[in-house]
């Protein structure tokens, strides 16, 4: 009776079939790369790929600890193996192979970075190093299982050349799993983790309150500041209105005064700003604009 054809039956058939693909000699390899590379010949781009999914399938096998199909993970690797094999170059001294598993095992990383949780992370390359070595070095430090000591996290971050902070979050990630906040916090709760979320904005009414305040205080900052001369307006715009306020003494240099001078040009002009604002809105909003 013949087997069912299922997606594990395909998947199956297909690991057999690539690694009953023979193995290429270092000038037949070379042949077909030139071929490719220079007459674009498909045929010998499907030999050359094909004589390699072996090695996709090896390295698949390698990610399959992070719960990911495995036919998925072979699918990633080819589309890396192919990348090689636009990318390789024949006239340098290397085995396509060796060329290709970087490539392979980088598509099968992103792949796994992408997909082992809902929440992205580790988009750099020390974080990325750290997602992929941590269980390794925590094992051979005899730390699998429970929290890493400090000496452990500082081994860890030096050999890897990571913050210690940075090790101990992975550890917590790679430790916890994703957890849904529908999720009831306990077996005879009715609670979800969801629940206990504090929203720390505002309330709506807040909010508005807050922005049509801030609308009132740049329109009347902004008539304010029309009673200042050109100078007062750029000392105080320079000390009191930047983000980065310029010091008394670059200011005097750049105007050809004494920082003195600057101090008392804007303890005058912060004077006229007062009685400006005072006169707008009253003594109740002057201490919120200056």
């Amino acid at each position: 009776m013949a087997e069912p054809i299922t997606s594990d039956t395909a998947d199956r058939r297909f690991i057999r079939r690539a690694m009953r693909a023979p193995l290429l000699s270092a000038d037949h390899e070379q042949d077909l790369a030139v071929r490719w590379r220079e007459a674009g010949d498909d045929g010998a781009l499907h030999e050359l790929t094909e004589a390699y999914m072996r090695l996709v399938i090896a390295m698949a096998s390698r990610f399959r600890a992070y719960g990911l199909p495995m036919s998925d993970l072979v699918q990633e690797g080819a589309v890396g193996l192919m990348q090689a094999a636009e990318r390789f170059e024949p006239s340098r001294a290397v085995r396509f192979s060796t060329y290709a598993g970087w490539w392979i095992r980088a598509a099968m990383q992103d792949y796994v970075m992408r997909n082992w949780s809902i929440v992205r992370a580790a988009p750099t390359a020390a974080g990325k190093s750290l997602f992929f070595n941590l269980r390794r070095l925590r094992a051979r430090l005899g730390a699998l299982e429970g929290s890493l000591t400090p000496d452990q996290r500082q081994a860890i971050a030096v050999e890897l050349g990571v913050e210690e902070d940075e090790v101990a979050s992975m550890a917590m990630r790679l430790a916890a799993g994703d957890r849904s906040l529908s999720t009831p916090i306990s077996d005879d709760s009715a609670e979800s983790w969801q629940d206990l979320i504090v929203d720390e904005a505002g309330s709506p009414e807040q909010q508005v309150s807050d922005h049509l305040d801030g609308q009132t205080r740049e329109r009347v900052l902004a008539l304010a500041l029309k009673t200042l001369t050109p100078r007062e307006r750029e000392i105080i715009q320079a000390r009191r209105l930047s983000e980065e306020p310029c010091t008394l003494e670059a200011l005097g240099a750049q105007m050809g005064v004494s920082k003195e001078r600057v101090r008392q040009i804007e303890q005058q002009a912060l004077g006229r700003l007062r009685e400006a604002i005072r006169a707008e809105v009253g003594d109740e909003a002057l201490s919120g604009l200056v």
